[in-house]
């Protein structure tokens, strides 16, 4: 079902529920009313009965004569019985239609005063009156045709009126449901207009300041998300393809012009040597890319323990004299190391880990002249701070902010070998890892990058 129609649906329902239920309570209101009005005229005419007959039943004529001058308004079906002290009829209206009464109802009233009662449509009242000569039970009984006549007219009337305002609720819900959905339908139709073909340039329609409003705000921001990952996407591939076909095609190139003709032991030994440095480059491309990837794994799908970072990074010189063929120098400060554990060890991945310090050290060492690095770690409250630090070119002030972007090299180390890769991936395995890397650097001076990570205790 839609949601206008639900709208429309809970509105109709909740308006006729409540409609119902006020309909109900006047009629039954207007019936309690119509009944305790009619006994009131009843007692009424009872207690006027009554008052004629203090003075003792004398002469039947001249009762019927002080009754009728007490009959100060009509009542259907009247009919007055009067009962003595025995229990005895002594007076009624209608002879042939007496009302019955039983000893214990004429008991009841003569301990209670008044006694209210319906039978067969008609209504009856009972008082006991014993200020005259003779204790008296006189029982008045009626029917109400003008009261219940307006009663049944109620009656109808709010039936017609319920029947009548339920068509206009649903008429009205309909249309007020759909003026309230207008808004979502032009959004789910610009929505159904945008592809990854337009998706830079369209964007929903935002008007008012209610929630569609804002969910068209948080929408579009969606867009603009999305956007840029794409645009990323495409930037990665392309520069991705295009580094690796430079390798590629210095390798295809120079097989093909060795095999051209016959060479020498020493030409074809010189020609090998060439193709395994651009198949090296090739692997720390691949290698990279790779890592680059399996840095994009967020924390619910990467392995991630109780990680000391002292001991993972007294791992790294034997690693960086593995990678550079022990040329590298690597220097670790361990400055104040706390007693507790906790303090230097964080939640994380050690894999992604050991390639978040091993591509810093190594970047630190390829751009020092000495090839030499300088790792520091300490703590501060709640975190492990570790520092890497270069004596080499260091980064201009204005491309700082870019060192972090896949395949971006600054303009002073576009001599160094390197793919622009380690950078990002370093920062990507800091963000899953909740962490912050920052950089500092002075041209000719060197630079040190610094990353913080969360510590466990």
């Amino acid at each position: 079902m839609k949601i206008k129609f639900k709208i429309a649906l809970y509105y109709t329902v909740t308006a006729t529920v409540l409609l119902v239920t006020f309909a109900t309570l006047a009629y039954f209101l207007s019936v309690k009313e119509r009944r305790q009005e009619f006994q009131d005229r009843l007692e009424y005419r009872a207690r006027s009965v009554a008052s004629v007959l203090e003075e003792g039943i004398r002469q039947e004529t001249q009762l019927l004569k002080k009754l009728e001058e007490t009959s100060f308004q009509d009542l259907y079906r009247e009919s007055i019985v009067v009962y003595n002290h025995n229990n005895d009829v002594v007076y009624s209206s209608q002879r042939d239609t007496a009302i019955s009464i039983k000893i214990d109802i004429l008991k009841f009233i003569r301990r209670g005063g008044v006694y209210h009662f319906e039978r067969d449509n008609l209504e009856t009242v009972g008082i006991y009156h014993d200020k005259g000569k003779e204790p008296l039970v006189i029982i008045v009984s009626a029917l109400d045709k003008y009261g219940l006549s307006f009663v049944a007219s109620l009656r109808q009337i709010l039936l017609i009126e319920l029947a009548i305002s339920v068509i206009l609720l649903v008429g009205i819900a309909y249309l007020f449901a759909r003026k309230m959905m207008q808004p979502v339908n032009r959004l789910v139709q610009e929505v159904n207009s945008i592809n990854a073909n337009n998706l830079q340039d369209n964007r929903v329609t935002i008007t008012g300041k209610d929630e569609i409003a804002s969910l068209g705000g948080n929408f579009n921001t969606m867009l603009q998300r999305l956007s840029n990952s794409f645009d990323l996407q495409k930037s990665f591939v392309s520069n991705a393809s295009h580094e690796l076909r430079t390798p590629l095609a210095s390798m295809i190139s120079q097989l093909q012009v060795t095999l051209s003709r016959s060479r020498t032991p020493e030409e074809y030994e010189q020609t090998l040597h060439s193709v395994l440095e651009d198949a090296e480059n090739l692997s720390d491309l691949t290698n990279g890319l790779l890592q680059l990837a399996q840095s994009d794994m967020n924390q619910s799908q990467s392995l991630f323990r109780p990680v000391r970072i002292d001991e993972l990074l007294l791992e790294l010189p034997n690693l960086i004299k593995l990678k550079q063929k022990g040329s590298a120098r690597v220097e670790i400060n361990f400055g104040d190391i706390p007693d507790n554990e906790a303090m230097v060890t964080c939640n994380g991945n050690e894999s992604l880990l050991k390639v978040l310090f091993l591509n810093l050290v190594d970047n630190a060492c390829k751009f020092s002249p000495d090839n030499a690095a300088a790792v520091t770690i300490h703590t501060e409250p709640g975190q492990i701070v570790v520092a890497v630090r270069d004596n080499g070119i260091g980064i201009p002030a204005e491309e700082i902010s870019k060192v972090f972007e896949p395949f971006y090299r600054a303009q002073n180390a576009a001599a160094m070998r390197g793919h622009g890769l380690g950078l990002s991936i370093c920062k990507r395995i800091v963000g899953i890892h909740h962490g912050v890397i920052s950089v500092e650097a002075k041209v000719g001076e060197g630079t040190t990058f610094e990353v913080r990570l969360p510590a466990v205790g």
